[in-house]
């Protein structure tokens, strides 16, 4: 993680877009105070591809289609 001062930040601009670009993180600040976070774009769709696959890992999932041998009642919507 970079951190860097709002005027050099802005004198070498295409620099530090080309080093977040590349996957680096960079906090400007202004008088010693971070005043932003400039962090790379993600795909949302491969994010998201990422995360469930994490889940996968965490999660399982039974059988939802047979019947089970135990008899229930609902209510109807309609009377």
């Amino acid at each position: 993680m970079l951190e860097v001062n709002v005027t050099e930040f802005r004198n070498h601009l295409p620099d530090y877009l080309g080093k977040v670009k590349s996957g680096e993180e960079v906090l400007v600040t202004l008088r010693g105070k971070v005043i932003a976070r400039i962090i790379p774009a993600q795909n949302e769709r491969s994010a998201a591809r990422r995360h469930l696959s994490l889940l996968r890992k965490k999660c399982r999932v039974g059988d939802v289609v047979s019947p089970l041998e135990e008899k229930w009642e609902a209510e109807s919507a309609n009377p």
